[in-house]
């Protein structure tokens, strides 16, 4: 069995035992925390072997880059900075390549190396005599003992840990105690004592150099783990970034090819795609055919063909076949960078419940500083042998040890590595309010067409009443239609097309959201839509004939048409339901969610679609405003309602609802309005997205009872309440071992939802 390497040879960065980007290389498995990572190594592992590190370098724009605090709101810098209030390193607001914190984690590695190097035989000449059998503690007998420790102490404190003391003296100068208040003063308190032990050797103190150096080394190797694991994190949006290639092939109106960088291409470009090669904006296949995978969009793993009037999506892969499309949407407006930009947004928001972390901490820190100074003046009037001294300790021990960073990074962390699991799963979340409003969700009301439905229709028939021929009234409904963006005009122009019809150019379009649409074709007024539409108009409606009557029966969609006042016929149009509907019906019912469908689509087709499914609340022939309304009416009954649509019609209800989910294929507005976008479009991951709301929340609980158990458990320790039994103080080193054992625990634990196995939703864990 080869033997495992758990660092990445490519950044250095440590990775966990069970990460799945792994590759085997003269019998050693390497294990990677990007794909990135593995490609670069796959591409050159001798070089990497031989001991080069290839970092992420920070994107330029950074530097002038505005900057937030994703735990303190209105916190803002430009360029990279710490945070006033918090002491966290700040976040760029927009979205660079590269990893904006890599440099501060390499200097702070640096840092900690010196610190342990330092630290090390500084322990060893304080402590070492009781190893070898000397009376006293030190190994060294004074003034070398003294002055040693002093100097190594001094470089540790003052060096290597001079990030800890800028931090803390910057939060006393802005009024905001936070972490680093708690650390500064127990470091300095300590390292003061020893050296006025040295000055004035009547005060009977002891030197605590030691305890000084000690908390400063595991304060940065907090620090080191902290920046580590927001790399982690970022490392998400990294990838996604990267599917975009850096170049294009750009072809001229002679058709000649220049390769030119992404940046370059505008709209309206001719771009080259070979086989093998990315698609780099979104566009429509001019020419040429090919094999698209599209899974990073659709999680379908077969790739789909594009031919002439396709539409491409940047980043997608051509596995096979060349085609040349037209730049519809470049820079930040491709669908790939919308993505990208949502997932970060949603990572540096912050969830209600972190409302309940800000009011503690709030007063947490000076409540900790009262308590030490308590504690060390009941042992200095205690009345007990060297009563102000072992005060001494634990003032220390209870400043250090009471480090709130477990606290704080409690729910940032959980949203930050939920946010890019549900990425990973398709699911885009606008900001952590929605995740979190998503796990009380008890009625999900959906809309049929394109949600629980492909939403790709097609024409099963073309009906004319007397006087009108098939074909043409096909065509005037087309030339209508070709200006909506509804799932039904765009069956309505393909089948047009695919008969062989010229068509035309409707003016005065009229987009009458929910029921139809009208316009102007050849002279004539053409208004198609549904019946009540028609009526509304004073069309008369002749009976339709078997064929439609059968339609009706079956559930199919009809198109109604009239033709400057008459009525000129209908077309059949039907939409497969998705294959993963029953599936998903039966997760969300699994996981308590009552499943409701509520279309403006017939009554008919939405009631067969509901037996079908096997779900008891549907409503068909449903408005805009009706939608509306039936989301108030359940929300006022007391019920948490999620609302997923794919239409303009859908956004009013999507913006009353608790949560509102779009689909991916659906309209912008739509997108705008939602809450939570489906990448896929698959109403499955609507049940997943619930399963990691709800583990997400549990995390964070948990996170919460991690930091709040280990305060009121070490606390009282710290202070000395086992020494009457014990007779024994609790250090100033281990109680600063067991502050950053409480911010791994809390960080670790976090990391899991990386893991969190959701099976579709119908199981959480």
């Amino acid at each position: 069995m080869p033997a495992l390497l758990n660092v990445d040879p490519v950044c250095g960065m440590s990775v966990a035992a069970d990460a799945p980007l792994r590759h085997e290389h003269a019998g050693v498995t390497y294990l990677f925390c990007a794909e990135s990572c593995l490609r670069r190594f796959r591409e050159a592992p001798e070089r990497f072997l031989a001991g080069a590190r290839e970092s992420m370098a920070a994107d330029p724009g950074l530097a002038s880059a505005p900057h937030i605090c994703p735990m303190c709101p209105g916190v803002r810098s430009i360029g990279p900075a710490n945070c006033p209030k918090c002491g966290m390193a700040l976040e760029p607001e927009g979205v660079f390549a590269g990893d904006p914190f890599e440099a501060e984690h390499r200097s702070m590695r640096a840092k900690l190396a010196l610190a342990a190097a330092l630290t090390a035989p500084l322990v060893v000449i304080a402590m070492g005599g009781m190893l070898t059998g000397h009376a006293r503690h030190a190994l060294l007998d004074e003034p070398w003992n003294s002055a040693l420790q002093a100097a190594l102490s001094s470089a540790v404190v003052f060096g290597a840990g001079r990030p800890i003391l800028a931090r803390g003296w910057d939060s006393l100068r802005a009024r905001s105690a936070n972490m680093f208040t708690l650390l500064s003063l127990g470091i300095l308190v300590a390292w003061s004592a020893s050296v006025a032990a040295l000055v004035r050797p009547a005060l009977g103190l002891e030197l605590y150099f030691e305890s000084a150096a000690m908390v400063t080394t595991l304060a940065l190797a907090g620090q080191v783990l902290e920046l580590s694991a927001r790399r982690k994190t970022g490392a998400a949006l990294r990838e996604l970034l990267e599917l975009a290639p850096p170049t294009a092939i750009r072809l001229d109106p002679l058709g000649n090819e220049s390769e030119v960088k992404l940046a370059e291409v505008r709209e309206g470009h001719v771009l080259l795609v070979k086989p093998g090669a990315r698609v780099p904006v979104d566009g429509v296949v001019l020419e040429g055919e090919a094999w698209i995978d599209e899974s990073m969009l659709t999680g379908e793993a077969e790739p789909a063909r594009k031919g002439p009037g396709d539409a491409l999506t940047g980043g997608t892969v051509a596995t096979r076949g060349s085609l040349k499309m037209l730049a519809e949407r470049v820079g930040a407006d491709t669908t790939l960078a919308r993505i990208v930009e949502l997932v970060a947004v949603a990572q540096r928001s912050r969830a209600p419940v972190q409302q309940l972390v800000d009011r503690v901490a709030a007063w947490f820190t000076p409540a900790v500083v009262a308590f030490a100074a308590l504690a060390w003046l009941a042992w200095s009037f205690s009345g007990v042998e060297q009563g102000a001294q072992k005060g001494l300790v634990a003032a220390v021990s209870v400043l250090v040890i009471a480090c709130p960073c477990a606290l704080g990074l409690a729910t940032p962390m959980s949203i930050v590595v939920a946010t890019s699991r549900a990425a990973r799963e398709g699911v885009l979340v606008r900001d952590a309010e929605a995740l979190q409003a998503l796990a009380s969700v008890d009625v999900l009301v959906v809309d049929k067409t394109g949600t629980l439905t492909e939403g790709k229709p097609r024409v099963t028939g073309v009906v004319a009443a007397h006087g009108f021929d098939e074909r043409r009234v096909l065509a005037l409904a087309a030339a209508v239609e070709r200006h909506s963006e509804h799932p039904l005009a765009a069956a309505l122009v393909a089948e047009a097309h695919a008969r062989g019809l010229v068509v035309g150019m409707a003016q005065r379009f009229e987009h009458l959201v929910g029921r139809g649409a009208a316009g102007v074709v050849d002279g004539l007024e053409v208004v198609l839509g549904s019946a009540a539409l028609l009526v509304e108009r004073g069309v008369a409606l002749d009976p339709f004939g078997r064929e439609l009557a059968e339609a009706g029966r079956t559930g199919r969609s009809l198109v109604l048409i009239a033709v400057d006042g008459a009525f000129a016929g209908a077309i059949a149009v039907e939409d497969p339901l998705r294959t993963s509907a029953k599936r998903a019906c039966r997760a969300l019912e699994a996981s308590g969610v009552e499943l409701r469908v509520l279309s403006g689509d017939r009554v008919a087709a939405v009631e067969s679609l509901a037996r079908e499914l096997g779900l008891e609340h549907f409503e068909g022939g449903a408005s805009p405003e009706r939608k509306a309304r039936a989301i108030e009416e359940l929300r006022r009954t007391g019920k948490r309602v999620a609302m997923g649509g794919d239409g303009v019609n859908d956004a009013p209800a999507l913006a009353l609802a608790d949560v509102g989910i779009a689909m991916g294929g659906g309209t912008d507005i739509a997108k705008q309005t939602a809450a939570i976008t489906l990448v896929r479009g698959d109403l499955t991951t609507i049940a997943k997205a619930r399963a990691l709301s709800r583990a997400t929340l549990r995390n964070i609980r948990q996170n919460l009872w991690l930091a709040f158990g280990y305060n009121a458990l070490c606390l009282p320790i710290a202070a000395g309440a086992l020494a009457p039994f014990t007779g024994a103080m609790l250090s100033p080193t281990l109680a600063a071992l067991a502050m950053t054992f409480s911010s791994a625990s809390v960080i670790a634990n976090a990391l899991r939802l990386r893991g969190v196995r959701l099976a579709d939703g119908a199981r959480e864990r």
